[in-house]
């Protein structure tokens, strides 16, 4: 029985595992949308989703002053989410662009589009994963004119 088991395991082992999660999720990150199995995607969007809290969380206490004296940005949860986000561009981007976005969203930041594809190697069965905010948004457009020259 799997009462209360919600680790999927994708037939790897824990470090094996962490490790797919954590390339899949800088991937995700830095490229708003990505194609992966559907069990790849499934396994991914509450490892990112709660990435995407946690820094939402710290640009909140940022922008309200809640970080100790002298302090600018919240480098405690910056180095924690350095753990998993292993590359500082994709980081910077959490942080940057992603955070401040998602601020007024509850939760809800990616989306699993099933596709019609099948894997040719072993017919595994292939789906979108992607932002829900950067539905529009070209691959790699941070700043809002970048977003604005790829939607016209």
């Amino acid at each position: 029985m799997r009462h209360r088991d919600k680790v999927q395991k994708l037939k790897r082992t824990r470090s094996h595992r962490k490790a797919l999660l954590c390339h899949l999720a800088t991937a995700l990150i830095t490229h708003k949308r990505i194609i992966t199995t559907e069990a790849k995607a499934k396994a991914l969007r509450p490892f990112v989703e709660r990435l995407i809290t946690r820094a939402k969380k710290a640009v909140l206490r940022e922008q309200s002053g809640q970080l100790p004296a002298g302090w600018t940005v919240d480098l405690h949860a910056r180095r924690f989410l350095a753990r998993f986000i292993r590359d500082k561009k994709a980081l910077q981007e959490l942080f940057g662009a992603i955070a401040p976005k998602v601020l007024e969203r509850p939760g809800g930041y990616t989306r699993i589009i099933k596709l019609s594809l099948y894997r040719r190697g072993d017919a595994a069965r292939m789906a979108l994963i992607e932002l829900v905010d950067w539905t529009g948004v070209q691959e790699g457009a941070t700043t809002e004119e970048q977003q604005t020259a790829a939607a016209s």
